[in-house]
């Protein structure tokens, strides 16, 4: 486990009092509200409750009434409609929302999902002309577009009409779209910047059913895809997000769709949908048909109402899934041993013509966890053609540090957090170098550490099934709302040893309490971490319920450990 810098952040007494006082609720999680910029008790309220009052006007996104008209009028024509979207979650989610709401008003509409290894990402030009021989009139797409300038003027061309649903970073200039729906738009006043692609759709049949009213799928009973997406896109869990996730959530463990209630039956899950069970169980199977085989699958088991087929489908993306991990590891290896364990470079650029497209953002985000560096992996095709995914660590914006390298890339797009690009083998290396030089000047004043942060610390005691149920309140966590993390000082360590697959397993108290079982999943043994038996130590954690023997107990999930009295 590499050594984190320990950040507390910082807390204003007299708020966390009021808090504490107003809504009956412990001072640590008044301080956990304080460090999300929750200040009021009635913006706490909110933040507990996010009741569906809270979404915003989806017409105040640019181009709405363009694009909701533009659907009616293919539906009161009959026209052809085809949904194009992304491979990754949230683009087949996405495509599915749309794709459900429409023929559910009786459109005649299909749905299309680039192959990721033979057409790569986005729009391109042999699909649009294949669906204008179909006889598609309007293209909707999701999770790309904006930067489809090329691919949309042949569709014009072709009397294709286009819709653009997406949640990328724009040029100053817009594609020559119908409409482009994306609240980066410099000229968007949209009040929330932070929804996905599949949070769009929702708003853009949210918006149809406003005017013209829905046929038989209801927006809302859709809102499980949108929790899908937002969270295994990871956009910021704030504002309307939360809403829409934690309506999302309900409908997952509602069951309602037999798609997803295949797809927990193959991935062994029981207990309640959290965005934990999305982040780690239901996204990764998902994303594996794109990575490995075809996005469609997904679509396909989204939409399905046979119980049946949809078996089908999660038992293949069950197994696309394990080869994908096998794949992942093999690679992530291999790509370790080009990195010295002592001091990685500034940033972490490789390619290889022996690794496989669908993998390459995962084990981007794996050397990110590893070296805490910004890292770009790239699979070369056998033309020296490499495409790549990057990821980045907190601070570092990597669709501004890829602009500035725009001259070597062949293509590139994305966040400030994730990004893909296409490059010629030949000036990777160069790449590289340029890369490597906007980092090293970007961190100057920044410190090459991971930073772990503390929203508060606390007593042992203080740590109880009651704060548990009201930190439980503050779900969904993810981006924009991370998991609280609780630190305690001066622990004696009771028992340590190495449980399962290397996961360390301690009983601690802190001066007369009572003795808590702790776990630090993949840790390691106590001395392997470089503490010494019988030493204090000092501990950063989650709190969490865990069940057990028809009783609840209260376990610390360990986030990070050091001796007492070290500061970082």
């Amino acid at each position: 486990m590499q050594e984190k810098l320990w950040v507390f952040r910082p807390s204003d007494s007299v708020l966390q009092n009021d808090l504490s006082r107003r809504l009956s609720i412990s001072p640590v999680t008044a301080s956990i509200l304080l460090a999300r910029g929750v200040t009021t008790a009635e913006d706490a309220t909110r933040w507990m409750s996010s009741p569906q009052d809270g979404l915003h006007d989806p017409f105040l996104i640019p181009d709405m009434n363009a694009a909701v008209e533009r659907l009616h009028q293919a539906l009161s024509r009959d026209e052809r409609v085809c949904f194009y979207g992304d491979y990754d979650v949230d683009g087949v989610s996405a495509t599915s929302l749309y794709l459900s709401f429409y023929q559910g008003l009786g459109g005649n509409a299909c749905a299309y999902i680039p192959h990721r290894v033979r057409e790569g990402y986005g729009l391109n030009e042999g699909a649009v002309r294949r669906l204008a021989q179909e006889g598609v009139t309007l293209l909707v797409t999701s999770d790309c577009g904006t930067t489809s300038h090329h691919e949309i003027a042949v569709a014009r061309e072709l009397g294709m009409e286009v819709v653009v649903t997406d949640h990328h970073q724009t040029d100053a200039t817009m594609p020559p779209a119908l409409a482009v729906l994306n609240p980066h738009r410099r000229d968007s006043g949209y009040p929330f910047k932070g929804l996905c692609s599949a949070g769009l759709a929702y708003k853009v049949v949210s918006a149809y059913q406003q005017r013209y009213g829905s046929g038989e799928v209801e927006p809302d009973s859709c809102l499980d895809l949108v929790a899908l997406a937002t969270v295994a896109d990871i956009v910021p869990l704030q504002d309307e997000n939360r809403i829409l996730v934690r309506a999302g959530l309900h409908q997952l463990n509602r069951g309602a769709r037999c798609g997803i209630r295949a797809l927990k039956q193959v991935a062994g899950i029981t207990k309640a949908c959290t965005s934990e069970t999305i982040g780690f169980r239901l996204g990764p199977r998902l994303n594996a048909a794109g990575r490995l085989d075809h996005a469609m699958l997904c679509v396909q088991l989204l939409t399905t109402e046979s119980d049946r087929e949809a078996m089908q489908i999660a038992e293949r993306l069950e197994q696309l899934n394990r080869q994908r991990q096998q794949i992942e590891e093999e690679i992530t290896e291999e790509a370790g041993t080009y990195l010295k364990q002592d001091e990685p470079p500034a940033a972490i650029v490789l390619g290889s013509r022996d690794w496989h497209l669908g993998v390459v953002g995962i084990v981007a985000a794996r050397l990110v966890d590893r070296f805490h560096r910004p890292s770009i992996v790239i699979a070369v095709d056998d033309k020296g053609i490499g495409k790549g995914s990057a990821r980045t660590i907190d601070g570092f914006d990597l669709y501004q540090g890829l602009s500035e390298c725009r001259d070597l890339l062949d293509a590139f797009g994305g966040h400030p957090s994730a990004a893909g690009l296409t490059i010629k083998e030949s000036r990777v290396a160069e790449f590289r170098q340029r890369f490597s030089e906007v980092v090293v000047g970007w961190a100057t004043t920044a410190r090459r550490v991971p930073t772990l942060h503390v929203d508060a610390e606390v007593n042992l005691t203080d740590v109880n099934l009651d704060l548990i149920q009201e930190l439980e309140a503050l779900h969904p966590f993810g981006a924009g709302n991370p998991e609280p993390t609780l630190a305690v000082r001066g622990l004696d360590v009771v028992e340590a040893r190495v449980v399962g697959e290397k996961h360390l397993k301690l009983r601690v108290r802190q001066g007369r309490s009572f003795i808590f079982d702790s776990i630090g999943f993949r840790m390691g043994s106590f001395e392997g971490l470089g503490l010494r038996a019988g030493r204090p130590v000092d501990l950063a954690f989650s709190p969490e319920r865990n069940h057990w023997n028809g009783y609840d107990r209260v376990q610390l999930r360990i986030k990070a450990l050091r001796m007492s009295g070290e500061v970082s």
